[in-house]
C-alpha cells in the first residue's frame, strides 16, 4: 500500500497545496517575446489557457501545446476543467491557423491535442489528418507530437493519425484501472490500451501516456499500470498530480511526495520505458521534445 502521501482530511475541505507544488512565475527572453506574441496576434494555446505550471520553461525550450476541434467537449470527465456540452461547428480552417501560429512563435516542437468529438462521425480525426499536414507543409523543420483522443478504439479513425506520421503519439491512460470509470466516464481502461497497442503495431516508431495520482489510487495499482503500458509497447509515460480545477470536480485524496514521484520514476525506468517523467507538476507535454529521440 502507497503510504507516502499526504492525505486530504475531506471531500470538501480543501487543504493547502504543500510547498513542493509551488510555482515561480515564468520568466526570461524566450518567454516574455512568445508572450508578446500570443498577446498580438490572440494566438491559442493550451499553455497560456491552462495555465500550465511548466509554460516559461517550455516556451523557453521552444515547445508548445495547441488544442484543436473547439474548446467543448462532449465527455464530462470527473477530472478535466474542459468544458463540457454541445460543440460548435467544425472550422476547417482551423489547421492552417494552428500551423500559422506555430510559425510566428517559431515553435521547434509544437504538441497538439483536442477535445473527445463523439458527436462527429469521424470523431475530429479527419481535421487531426489535416492539421498534421499543415504543420508539415508550413513548419517542415518543426517536429510533432499529437495527444489524441480514444477514437472510440475506430481504426478507421486511428488509421489517419498513423497515416500523417508525427514523430510522437500520445494517448493519456490517466488513472489506473480500479478509478477509470470514476474519472473517465465514458472512456475504457483496455479500449486505451488497445489503442496505444494498436498505434504501436502499425508503424508509430515512438508512443506516449499519462497519468495522474492523488485520485485515491494504491502505490499497487499504479505499478500495475505501467507494467500494463510497457506490454502495450508504450515508449514515454508521464506521471503528475492531480489538482482540482473546481469544486464541481473530483477532490484530491493525497498529496504524493517528491520521494514517492521519484520511486514511481525509478520503476518505470527498470520496466523498459525509455523515458519517465514524474515529479508533482509533470503534465502530458512536460519536456515533449526529449521524447522524440
Amino acid at each position: 500500500m502507497n503510504t507516502d502521501v499526504a492525505p486530504v482530511k475531506s471531500k470538501t475541505e480543501r487543504k493547502p497545496k504543500p510547498k513542493w507544488l509551488r510555482v515561480k512565475l515564468p520568466t526570461g527572453k524566450k518567454y516574455t517575446e512568445l508572450r508578446s506574441l500570443v498577446d498580438k496576434y490572440d494566438l491559442h494555446t493550451i499553455c497560456t489557457s491552462g495555465s500550465c505550471p511548466n509554460m516559461g520553461e517550455c516556451w523557453s525550450e521552444g515547445t508548445a501545446t495547441f488544442m484543436i476541434l473547439g474548446n467543448v467537449c462532449t465527455r464530462s470527465c470527473g477530472f478535466c476543467g474542459v468544458k463540457t456540452g454541445r460543440p460548435e461547428t467544425v472550422d476547417w480552417d482551423e489547421p492552417e491557423k494552428v500551423a500559422r501560429s506555430i510559425k510566428l512563435m517559431q515553435i521547434k516542437h509544437a504538441v497538439v491535442t483536442s477535445v473527445d468529438r463523439d458527436d462527429l462521425k469521424d470523431m475530429g480525426s479527419i481535421i487531426w489528418a489535416e492539421t498534421v499536414k499543415a504543420i508539415r507543409r508550413m513548419n517542415p523543420e518543426t517536429t510533432l507530437e499529437t495527444l489524441i483522443p480514444d477514437f472510440q478504439g475506430n481504426e478507421r479513425n486511428i488509421d489517419r493519425i498513423i497515416e500523417v506520421a508525427p514523430e510522437v503519439v500520445s494517448h493519456n491512460m490517466e488513472t489506473v484501472r480500479r478509478l477509470t470509470r470514476e474519472v473517465r466516464i465514458q472512456a475504457k481502461y483496455d479500449r486505451s490500451l488497445a489503442v496505444l497497442k494498436y498505434l504501436k503495431d502499425n508503424g508509430i516508431r515512438r508512443t506516449k501516456s499519462g497519468i495522474m495520482l492523488g485520485l485515491g489510487e494504491q502505490e499497487e495499482e499504479v505499478i500495475q499500470t505501467l507494467k500494463d503500458l510497457r506490454e502495450a509497447g508504450v515508449d514515454v509515460v508521464t506521471i503528475g498530480q492531480y489538482l482540482q480545477p473546481s469544486k464541481k470536480h473530483l477532490p484530491v485524496k493525497q498529496f504524493i511526495t517528491p520521494d514517492q514521484f521519484k520511486k514511481y520514476e525509478q520503476i518505470g525506468l527498470e520496466l523498459g520505458f525509455r523515458h519517465v517523467e514524474s515529479s508533482a507538476l509533470v503534465r502530458s507535454s512536460y519536456k515533449a521534445q526529449k521524447h522524440i529521440n
